[in-house]
């Protein structure tokens, strides 16, 4: 924000220039020097060489201004010190002031290495100031940590760890292991977990919260354990895999617990499919949503009593099973124009029979349960970059599960039309269902949690007449031959330009291409003459 601020006041003083921006969220404005301006995020584009008024390039200025930020910046983040010092000074003199950074309970190891390990000493005149070794704390950090690094790890990385230790950690001493600022456990304030986490604080009334917070969140959870993404146990940064971590608390013997159950086995069950492992709005820890035969507690109507540990449901065939109260999704499922192959096994195969975050009981998650048959699918969400409904809310935000009437069973006929849904200036506002905390869009067959476009924010293209994006006329659509309207002169949708699952580059754009003139001149032969 800053780079496009200074851009445009010194644009606003060349008079000439004829620099152009663009942002697909920002309107187009004409300026005083001429031509349009929009904002473009992470790159510039120069449509023709901006010159000041003493003919020196505009870039030029720019990378001055910018040159003298930078010194001006690395100036202040050294910290003046209070008494001046030698520069060949050595670790002895700094703790005859410091020497509570040497000790307490837990100290870090770095201390025995000297002082100047990792801060530096720059002497001016008169003026001492101390700053690191290094640009910022985590770089200073990883130069020890090397396993630490985000860059390096595959999987989901705890947030703080990826450019902030000090968020979580005291670089010098502490009374808590790891040199951690605030312990793992008790209540809001004293917990270092809970100065970014809510789990178990604010429990509704007739809710339930599990009794394991109060033994500390380290009791089941290693904040920098990482490993292959879609795993529970890698994704939360678990001690174990569930069921095995619910396990060392809750004996899968205990009388009380078998009665829970109904006398159905759970020993090998994935806990949390049905209960919440901090906190919950219903009793026992359920999840949000429930079966209804399961929160009515009529459990004969799928089960038979247990038999030799293994469960025995009153129809061995568990589609026709569902079959008995779903037959709209079975009639669905048979006679769509484009099955699905994946929707003409097992429903279970799919949905848990019992409870789920989300609404259709997806497991393990709405997302991982397709993954699970589309590999390529799969391959593409090791990618860097990925599109947050595909990979991180739910593939049938797009795709009809049970089959649809669509090429790719997507739920929509033109694929533009789904994505206009989140990024077109002309969607219908999502339906509230005040009673579920829910929102619908595509006219209610989706449904997503209340805040989720609070939390992902949707970058809403300036559009108008079919034309706006990337650039200001440029078509989104099919444009058609004015001469003769039955005839089409190019045609063009969100797929000529972006990948909907993921890419190795931002933006989305097909092939894995970075978003230059390179890219746009695969179609715009012309560009390459220039």
């Amino acid at each position: 924000m800053i780079l496009n601020l200074l851009l445009l006041s010194q644009l606003d003083m060349t008079g000439n220039s004829q620099l152009s921006f663009r942002d697909t969220a920002t309107f187009v404005q004409r300026q005083p020097f001429g031509g349009c301006v929009r904002l473009l995020p992470h790159r510039i584009w120069f449509c023709k060489k901006a010159v000041n008024r003493s003919g020196r390039s505009l870039g030029i200025d720019v990378l001055i201004l910018f040159a003298v930020m930078a010194l001006l910046l690395s100036r202040a983040t050294a910290a003046v010190h209070p008494v001046p010092l030698e520069q060949n000074v050595d670790a002895k003199k700094c703790l005859e002031c410091h020497e509570d950074k040497s000790k307490g309970k837990f100290v870090h190891s770095a201390i025995a290495t000297g002082c100047l390990s990792c801060h530096e000493v720059r002497v001016n005149k008169d003026i001492t100031r101390i700053k690191l070794i290094t640009t910022t704390p985590q770089s200073l950090c990883l130069t020890c940590h090397t396993d630490k690094d985000a860059a390096s790890l595959k999987g989901t990385v705890h947030p703080p760890a990826v450019r902030d230790c000090i968020k979580c950690h005291d670089p010098h001493t502490s009374d808590n292991k790891n040199q951690l600022l605030k312990p793992t456990s008790g209540e809001k304030g004293k917990n270092l977990c809970l100065d970014c986490h809510n789990q178990g604080v604010n429990v509704p009334e007739k809710g339930s919260r599990h009794a394991a917070l109060d033994m500390g969140c380290e009791t089941c959870h290693v904040t920098h354990k990482v490993g292959e993404k879609k795993k529970q146990e890698f994704d939360y940064h678990l001690t174990k895999a569930v069921p095995a971590l619910c396990i060392d608390c809750h004996d899968v013997k205990d009388e009380a617990l078998i009665k829970a159950h109904r006398g159905q086995p759970f020993a090998t069950a994935t806990c949390t499919q049905c209960h919440d492992p901090h906190q919950s709005a219903q009793p026992k820890l359920m999840q949000k949503f429930i079966h209804p035969p399961f929160a009515d507690r009529t459990c004969e109507i799928c089960h038979e009593p247990a038999k030799d540990g293994k469960v025995v449901l009153t129809n061995a065939d568990t589609r026709a099973l569902c079959a008995t109260c779903h037959s709209d999704q079975v009639e669905k499922i048979d006679k769509a124009k484009v099955p699905h192959p994946g929707a003409q096994g097992e429903c279970v195969a799919c949905h848990n029979p019992h409870a789920g975050k989300t609404p259709g009981f997806l497991h393990p998650d709405p997302v991982s349960a397709c993954l699970a048959c589309h590999s390529e699918q799969a391959d593409e969400f090791k990618k860097a970059h990925v599109h947050q409904p595909a990979f991180q809310q739910g593939c049938a935000i797009c795709h009809e599960p049970h089959g649809g009437d669509n090429d790719h069973l997507l739920r929509t006929k033109k694929p533009d039309t789904i994505c206009l849904e989140c990024h077109g200036p002309d969607a219908e506002p999502p339906k509230k269902l005040e009673a579920e905390h829910l929102i619908t869009i595509l006219d209610g067959h989706v449904k997503l949690p209340e805040d989720y476009f609070i939390k992902n924010k949707a970058v809403v293209l300036p559009l108008k007449y079919g034309r706006g994006h990337p650039v200001d006329g440029h078509p989104v659509a099919d444009v058609v031959d004015p001469s003769d309207i039955t005839k089409l002169r190019a045609q063009i949708n969100c797929m000529s330009c972006h990948q909907p699952h993921a890419s190795a580059q931002p933006d989305l754009l097909v092939k894995d291409q970075a978003n230059n003139a390179v890219f746009c001149s695969s179609c715009h032969k012309d560009l390459r003459r220039r």
